[in-house]
């Protein structure tokens, strides 16, 4: 199948998902995500074993796309966005297959939750990390919360998601938030990356996903319920609109708490 946002490149077992809005540094919008639901839940049950997700361009993904969440503020198309996050989290964390993110340039917001979903996280040298919700007055959306404790522990967890600052690759793989620093060329790295897991025995590593993914799905499903009825909430304060006039506006946010 073809996708509007994203490009699929199969070869045997292995396939190499892009995303595919370089206009927009691959920010995530509603046709996005409905691809992306659409592309996973296909690999999901088909016979690919290891997949490679990455970004075309200069960027992995800028999060969720804030000018086409805004042209659609109801409550409808708030619904089918998070359903369509949670069906692509879910997928992603459970599927019968390797994922690989490869992190090439900015991963920001849901961007950095998607890329965090994978059982490998991978960036390139000068790439930029952020969990920038809390910039515009709102709360990690794609599992963020899940993803993050998993990886820091709960305290830095929320430090990052409450500080939303940028971080360089040095600093995230020095906290534990990606797997490996990558130089050089993105493509390259995924061939590399070929040869390594191909040489590997992966229906072993698959079955030992599988075990874990099935141990956590539960408590991942209820976070991401969590997380769409926070997000309903703090879109609906005040904050929340500055923050969003601020960015349009290109200009620091004042906050007030309400």
């Amino acid at each position: 199948m073809s996708y509007q946002t994203l490009e699929l490149v199969k070869e045997g077992n292995i396939a190499t998902l892009y995303l595919n809005r370089v206009d927009s540094l691959n920010a995530m919008d509603v046709q996005m995500l409905r691809d992306l639901s659409e592309c996973l839940s296909e690999i999901s049950t088909s016979n690919i074993t290891l997949l490679f997700i990455t970004g075309r361009g200069r960027a992995f993904s800028a999060g969720g796309d804030l000018k086409s969440m805004l042209s659609s503020p109801s409550e409808d198309g708030f619904k089918e966005v998070m359903d369509n996050i949670k069906n692509i989290i879910v997928t992603l964390y459970t599927m019968p297959a390797i994922t690989v993110s490869l992190i090439n340039g900015p991963a920001a917001g849901l961007g950095l939750s998607f890329a965090l979903a994978c059982d490998s996280v991978l960036a390139e040298r000068k790439s930029k990390i952020a969990m920038n919700f809390i910039n515009i007055g709102l709360v990690p959306d794609g599992g963020g919360h899940f993803f993050l404790k998993k990886r820091l522990g709960e305290h830095l967890a929320k430090q990052v998601i409450w500080k939303g600052e940028s971080m360089d690759s040095d600093k995230a793989l020095e906290m534990g938030l990606i797997d490996e620093i990558y130089r050089g060329d993105t493509e390259e790295q995924i061939e590399l990356m070929k040869r390594r897991l191909g040489a590997r025995p992966i229906k072993a590593m698959i079955a030992s996903k599988i075990l874990f993914s099935s141990q956590e799905k539960q408590e991942l499903i209820q976070t991401l319920e969590f997380e769409t009825i926070s997000q309903l909430e703090m879109r609906r304060t005040e904050d929340h609109r500055e923050g969003v006039a601020a960015f349009l506006e290109k200009r620091a946010p004042q906050f007030t708490g309400k």
